[in-house]
């Protein structure tokens, strides 16, 4: 039978255009020292943390092994082992709760990091995710796949530049709470509407901007959970789907992998109305148009009434559904982070430290990343204190 897991503790750093200043390491340093204070654990197998997951890419940090120099970080080559997620960090959150729900560990520390600022992480890291001899040459990345995306689903749906240019709108006024957001300047839509346009119809205040951070998280199987803090965040459901490679197989204005990944995870949390029964998600918008796109793969709205929720202000902050009060993803984060970030926000609301983006009552959340062209590949956590389960 499968253990419960525990999120115990978990660190961010603030989101900036620019961490030059601060090597990979010193980025990281802090977070996981803050950690291993507020639970203090080691790296002591039996007494500490058994196993390090590390969320970095080799592309993203421009050298082989990106996660080399993580690994005293995290214990690696002193008492423990270590492995690298090179995809949305939600993974490697989900990769940490599976090995400790399987037993193979009870305690894991998870360490994320991206500096997108030493690199053109929009396009030449993301050109060489596509297939090289039929479309890499066209130039595609993924922000011409968004570009795409964009045209399909505002096409199917009759959904206008002014209406998405909203969501940028709230994305900010949200992201003024949020002490570790990048993009926090009050804007309207006739500056989304002004701004350069980057792929058509996305328009630079539409897509999220180049960002650099690090986030850390320790997990743990419930006994030591409960020893460890006063407020364990549980993760009782999880799910994750890829769609098709080929960008023309698939129907853009919708998304299967979502919704097949966010059904998972509802199905494991006993989820069977997410409108109803969630208190708030984070969910990863890399552009405008996902979010009310995303809603209808997540279930809170049936297919082409996406724009219709967010509209009715049903997931403002304060109203029934409230998401990304913590300003999302359009306000700062490194696109591989997004998911593990998302998590992190979820946590800090379940416990109720999230200060002035806090929902009051939040008992149980979503936490969604997303990775791959066009939202090829998608994953979901539930995630619940306490009082989650007593409804």
């Amino acid at each position: 039978m499968l253990r419960k897991v525990a999120i115990i503790s978990a660190r961010q750093t603030t989101y900036e255009e620019n961490k030059s200043d601060e090597r990979f390491q010193e980025m990281c340093y802090p977070l996981v020292k803050e950690c291993l204070e507020e639970t203090g654990l080691d790296f002591v197998p039996g007494r500490g943390i058994d196993f390090g997951i590390t969320n970095s890419d080799d592309f993203f940090d421009q050298r082989t092994i990106s996660d080399g120099p993580m690994g005293d970080l995290v214990g690696t080559g002193r008492w423990g082992g270590e492995e690298k997620v090179a995809t949305d960090g939600a993974m490697a959150v989900m990769y940490a709760a599976a090995g400790i729900a399987s037993g193979h560990y009870d305690i894991v520390i998870v360490l994320a990091h991206a500096k997108e600022s030493q690199v053109d992480s929009r396009n030449i890291v993301t050109f060489h995710t596509f297939e090289p001899f039929f479309t890499r040459f066209l130039g595609m990345d993924y922000t011409q796949a968004l570009g795409l995306q964009a045209e399909s689903y505002m096409h199917k749906w009759g959904v206008t530049e002014k209406q998405l240019a909203e969501v940028s709108v709230r994305a900010a006024k949200n992201g003024k709470n949020n002490p570790f957001a990048q993009r926090t300047d009050k804007i309207t839509a006739k500056d989304v509407l002004g701004s350069k346009v980057i792929s058509a119809p996305i328009r630079e205040l539409d897509l999220y901007p180049v960002s650099d951070g690090a986030v850390c998280m320790i997990l743990a199987e419930e006994k030591k959970a409960r020893a460890l803090t006063e407020k364990p965040v549980w993760i009782t459901g999880y799910g994750n789907c890829y769609d098709s490679y080929f960008l023309g197989d698939r129907n853009l204005w919708e998304s299967m992998s979502l919704s097949k990944a966010a059904w998972s995870a509802y199905r494991l949390a006993g989820i069977t109305d997410p409108m109803e029964e969630l208190d708030l998600a984070e969910i990863s918008v890399q552009a405008t148009y996902q979010e009310p796109m995303w809603y209808e793969g997540l279930g809170f709205s049936e297919p082409g009434k996406g724009m219709e929720l967010f509209e009715s202000k049903q997931t403002d902050t304060g109203g029934k559904l409230p998401v990304n009060p913590s300003g999302g993803q359009l306000c700062g984060n490194p696109l591989l982070l997004s998911g593990i970030v998302r998590t992190t926000e979820c946590y800090l609301q379940l416990r109720g430290e999230a200060e002035k983006r806090q929902v009051k009552g939040a008992k149980r959340a979503l936490a969604h990343g997303t990775a791959g062209p066009a939202g090829q590949f998608h994953a979901a956590l539930v995630l619940e204190n306490d009082e989650g389960g007593n409804r």
